[in-house]
C-alpha cells in the first residue's frame, strides 16, 4: 500500500492488477504506522514505510486478524547505572515514569485503528546479568518493585511486567542465571564470530562495551585492564541478552518484538525510542532527566545536567533536573 500523496502507475495492458489490500492488512499497517515516527534506527532511513516491517506486519495481523489486543514485547528498564556521574540514584525516576505514560499512550493510541487497542509487557532483565554490570540483585528488586508500584501509580493499565522472578520463582538469583544461560545463551564462540562477520553485532558489541566502560566504579587496575575486562564481560552481557530474548520469545510467541537499541529495517526486532537524546543509545537506566524552560525534555548524564540547573525531588528522592537558562 504507498504512502499517502504518492502515485501508483496503472497495469500495463494484460498486467494484472494487485490485489487490493485486505481489512487485517490495512489494520495492521495503520496499527504499525503508529510505531514508525518513534522508530530507533541504525540504518540512516527512518522514513520507511510499513512494507519495510514484514516480520511486524505479520504478528500484528496475527492478533488483528483474531479480534485481539496486540501484544508488544520490550525487553529492558533493567536497573540504573551504577556510575553516580550518569543516574541521580538507583531507583526509578523521572526518566521511567516519562518513558512509562509514554508506551501506555503508544497502546492507547492503537484503539483508534484497532478497537482491542495494544498491551505490552516490559521484560525487566536487570537480573539477568545484574552480576556482570556491577548492581546488587537486592538493587535491582527495588528497582523493579518500585517500576510496579510507578505503573500502579500512574493508573497505566496497558503495561504490565515480567522478570526472571516470574520463570524461575523463589530461586536464588545466581541459579537463575545459570540456568537461563545454559538453556538458551548461544555459545561464546559462536557469538565471537557473530561479532567479526555481522556489523549489527559489531556496533551492539561495542556499544554495550562502552557502557561497562562508562558504568564500572572502583576499579584498581589500569585503563587498558579495565577495557580487556570490559571486552570479556560485553561478550557475556550479549549472550545473556540473547538467552532472555530467547525465553522471552518461549513465553511469549506471538508478540511484536520492541528493542530499546536501533534497528534495522527487516530485523526481527523494532527499535523503539523512549525518550528523546543527544545519544540514540542513551536510556532512562544510564541517565536522568533535564526539564528544559522551552518544555522539552532530554536525557542527559548526571554530571552534564547538573550543570544546568537544580535538582528535583519527587517522592522525598532525586527525581529530574530543572534547567534554569
Amino acid at each position: 500500500m504507498p504512502p499517502v500523496g504518492t502515485l501508483t502507475a496503472p497495469p500495463r495492458p494484460g498486467q494484472p492488477r494487485p490485489p487490493l489490500p485486505t481489512a487485517v492488512e490495512r489494520t495492521s499497517t495503520a496499527v504499525l504506522e503508529l510505531l514508525l515516527p518513534h522508530r530507533r534506527s541504525c540504518d540512516g532511513a527512518p522514513d520507511l514505510p510499513a512494507a519495510a516491517f514484514p516480520a511486524q506486519l505479520r504478528r500484528i495481523a496475527g492478533f488483528v486478524a483474531a479480534g485481539e489486543p496486540v501484544v508488544l514485547t520490550l525487553p529492558g528498564f533493567p536497573c540504573k547505572s551504577p556510575s553516580p556521574a550518569k543516574v541521580l540514584g538507583h531507583l526509578p525516576d523521572e526518566g521511567e515514569r516519562l518513558s512509562l505514560a509514554f508506551l501506555d499512550g503508544l497502546c492507547a493510541q492503537v484503539a483508534r485503528v484497532h478497537p482491542p487497542g495494544a498491551r505490552l509487557v516490559i521484560c525487566s532483565d536487570g537480573h539477568v546479568f545484574g552480576d556482570l554490570v556491577g548492581v546488587p540483585d537486592a538493587h535491582i528488586d527495588e528497582y523493579a518493585d518500585e517500576l510496579a508500584a510507578t505503573v500502579r501509580r500512574e493508573g497505566l493499565r496497558r503495561l504490565s511486567l515480567f522478570d526472571l522472578r516470574d520463570v524461575l520463582g523463589d530461586l536464588p538469583y545466581d541459579a537463575k542465571r545459570a540456568l537461563v544461560d545454559d538453556r538458551y545463551a548461544p555459545a561464546l564462540e559462536e557469538l565471537r564470530a557473530e561479532v567479526r562477520s555481522d556489523p549489527d553485532t559489531l556496533a551492539l558489541y561495542r556499544g554495550i562495551t562502552r557502557f561497562l566502560l562508562d558504568d564500572t566504579v572502583g576499579f584498581t587496575g589500569t585503563r587498558s585492564a579495565l577495557q580487556r575486562e570490559c571486552r570479556r564481560r560485553a561478550y557475556e552481557v550479549v549472550r545473556r541478552s540473547r538467552a532472555w530474548g530467547a525465553l522471552i520469545e518461549e513465553h511469549h510467541p506471538r508478540a511484536v518484538r520492541l528493542s530499546i537499541h536501533p534497528q534495522r529495517a527487516g530485523a526481527e526486532k523494532f527499535g523503539l525510542r523512549l525518550l528523546d537524546a543527544a545519544d540514540p543509545w542513551t536510556t532512562p537506566w544510564h541517565s536522568c532527566v533535564v526539564h528544559h524552560p522551552d518544555g522539552r525534555r532530554e536525557l542527559m548524564h548526571r554530571a552534564e545536567a547538573e550543570r544546568l540547573g537544580r535538582t528535583v525531588l519527587r517522592h522525598g528522592r532525586p527525581s529530574h533536573v530543572e534547567a534554569t537558562g
